[in-house]
């Protein structure tokens, strides 16, 4: 009977500490999982000035699409629609970025982004970029949308670090000539083709 009575005591003693479950453990656990599931806040100047260079980029293209002439020969499709599109949209989309950031949604970065969170936007680059889309906005009609478009690629390849830029420059022209030939045999439409191409008819739409 009372090797029964000691079996049953060893049965109920305490477990040793390294086996019973810690509850601090659990308890830090749980911080750590609401810490991720709740939204870290960030910086909103990026996404603010992101938003407002949308929306000033849009009612720029509507401007410009505005004074464009249009031939009285034009088809329904017209060379003012797809700049209408496009303005239309950028001034939408900016428009809508900025009302969600300004009622706190923000941005989170993709698990697969290589980009450290932690680090500012380098808005050197970001000045680049501006300064080469005006350039590209103010040359078209000195040198033609073309040249003006491989001016606006290499510059962007450029601010964005690529490695070989005679590569960037070669690309950059063949595609701002295919688009200038895209509308012009495609589409009908006439893009500045500048005094260098203006003297060649396929280039005329």
């Amino acid at each position: 009977m009372a090797e029964h009575d000691g079996a049953l005591a060893s049965e109920r003693e305490p477990l040793p500490d390294t086996e019973r479950p810690s509850s601090a453990g659990a308890g830090s656990g749980c911080a750590e999982s609401a810490s991720e599931a709740s939204p870290r806040p960030g910086n909103t100047v990026g996404e603010i000035v992101f938003a407002v260079l949308c929306v000033a980029i849009g009612v720029l293209a509507l401007v410009v699409a505005s004074q464009i002439h249009v031939p009285p020969t034009a088809n329904t499709v017209g060379p003012q629609v797809f700049p209408y599109i496009v303005g239309g949209a950028l001034t939408i989309v900016g428009l809508a970025t900025l009302v969600t950031v300004l009622f706190g949604a923000r941005g989170d970065a993709e698990d697969s982004e290589d980009a450290d969170s932690t680090m500012g936007t380098d808005w050197l680059t970001v000045a680049k970029l501006v300064v080469f889309f005006l350039a590209h906005a103010f040359l078209i009609d000195y040198i033609g949308w073309p040249f003006a478009a491989a001016l606006l690629f290499f510059g962007a390849a450029w601010a964005l670090g690529a490695k070989s830029l005679w590569r960037a420059a070669v690309a950059g022209i063949a595609l701002g000539l295919l688009i200038e030939l895209a509308f012009g045999v495609g589409l009908g439409l006439s893009l500045p083709a500048g005094p260098l191409l203006n003297w060649i008819p396929i280039f005329n739409g």
